[in-house]
């Protein structure tokens, strides 16, 4: 990795401080309660509140992009979305502490979403979590609670002690219907459905039913622990950094592996994904998320404690158009000219607060569903200019990292998932492997 000079990094302002409360009252079964600050919604873009109730902030453990419901991977629960169910949802955190919280997002709700009971617990295997783990959550103190069309919700805090690489378990309760909702397609993990409510449940018995994505879930904070300093990292970016074609439920995504090394290294820290399979930089689709430049304060630079952002987008700007693109999905042709331009917006936004950018090159895609020739004389031309610009704060060479020796336009066959577009295991940990971890 390249390393050129660092932005000078700000003080992100707070939005006032939260006080503590006292604990809310136990739910019935084994299910204990902490009852904490609650925090205001948020949802366009600005600092968040960071105070916790330790007098410290709040860290990012785990963060998915929100997006508008679709099915363009395949059936899921995001259409129809749940009435008298409950939603089991298991994420891996990246950093621990002593307390965690969880953010819900209604970004793309039409109407008010009511979560009727919410629980957290270290996970066990598939829908079932550890006994004595489960703790509800409560939001103001109160066990349910109405999030605005548009809104996002923190928890109050709960006293669940997590460590580094620890999976925990979110169990969300929907009593009145939701309509359709906000979530996140191509989680590469295992979610569960259960018909009434099982929110306190140890076993997994009552979850019959599972998809491949998360709902209404955006992220969990941990604090307390290590300090908060401003060093987490953002992986911003398409359907590669989403981490579409590793294995389900294996956390194999190249966020995953870097998390990993920097727990291996001593050094836990925030790496949160905000990546949308088939996002592209400069157009929105209905499909695929807001356009990288429109999402890109929510989604990575309103983290907490954000201070590095890794840059890896552009290639389903290229690919996505003319007779090669799946059907319905062209969009009109994005010359080299404005793949830079987008890209020198990001970097724009990311400095006016104070957050330094990694720019990463597009890797090789011959042989994929939408490749063609314009398109690799594209993709050539955007990875010269991020090798030569200087207008990043450090450069990720993802490009030679994983390409085929014997063809360089194409993905080097112990990479390829075998699509020829997306890294496989091996792949995306040789991507994760190519960052250097004292630039970032």
């Amino acid at each position: 990795m390249v390393r050129r000079s660092k932005v000078a990094l700000v003080t992100a302002a707070l939005l006032g401080a939260l006080s503590v409360l006292p604990a809310g009252p136990a739910a019935t079964g084994p299910v204990g309660v902490v009852g904490t600050a609650h925090a205001a919604d948020r949802a366009d873009g600005a600092p968040r509140a960071a105070a916790a109730p330790d007098g410290g902030s709040w860290r990012g453990g785990w963060a998915a992009a929100p997006q508008r419901p679709t099915e363009v991977f395949g059936k899921n629960w995001s259409g129809g979305g749940f009435a008298r169910q409950t939603v089991r949802q298991v994420v891996r955190l990246s950093t621990g502490g002593k307390q965690l919280r969880i953010t819900l997002s209604n970004r793309y709700g039409t109407a008010p979403l009511k979560v009727a009971g919410a629980t957290v617990a270290r996970t066990d295997r598939g829908a079932a979590v550890r006994s004595g783990s489960v703790r509800q959550l409560t939001f103001g103190r109160r066990a349910s609670a109405t999030i605005g069309a548009g809104g996002e919700l923190f928890s109050d805090a709960a006293g669940l002690p997590v460590r580094p690489l620890e999976s925990v378990t979110v169990t969300l309760y929907f009593a009145a219907p939701t309509g359709p909702t906000t979530f996140h397609a191509k989680a590469t993990a295992t979610s569960y459905r259960a018909t009434g409510d099982h929110r306190a449940d140890v076993a997994a018995t009552a979850f019959t039913e599972t998809t491949t994505s998360w709902y209404y879930l955006s992220g969990v904070e941990v604090a307390g622990g290590a300090g908060a300093r401003r060093d987490a990292v953002v992986t911003f970016g398409d359907s590669i950094t989403d981490g579409y074609g590793s294995t389900v439920d294996a956390d194999h995504r190249y966020p995953d592996v870097l998390a990993e090394r920097c727990v291996a290294a001593g050094r836990p820290r925030s790496v949160l994904n905000a990546g949308i399979s088939g996002n592209q930089l400069t157009r929105t689709t209905a499909d695929f998320g807001e356009k990288a430049v429109a999402r890109f304060p929510k989604d990575a630079l309103n983290a907490p404690h954000v201070g590095t952002v890794i840059l890896l987008e552009g290639i389903n700007d290229i690919g996505m158009n003319g007779p090669t693109a799946r059907a319905g999905a062209p969009t009109p042709e994005v010359s080299v000219q404005q793949l830079i331009a987008a890209q020198r917006e990001l970097i724009r936004q990311a400095h006016r607060r104070g957050v330094k950018v990694i720019g990463a090159t597009l890797t090789p895609f011959k042989g994929a569903a939408y490749y063609t020739e314009r398109g690799e004389a594209t993709r050539v031309a955007l990875n010269r200019w991020l090798r030569t610009s200087g207008a990043f704060d450090g450069l990720v060479d993802l490009d030679r990292v994983v390409a085929d020796p014997a063809d360089r336009s194409r993905l080097a066959p112990a990479y390829d998932s075998g699509d020829h577009l997306h890294p496989s295991d091996a792949g995306y940990r040789a991507m994760a492997g190519a960052l250097d971890l004292d630039a970032l």
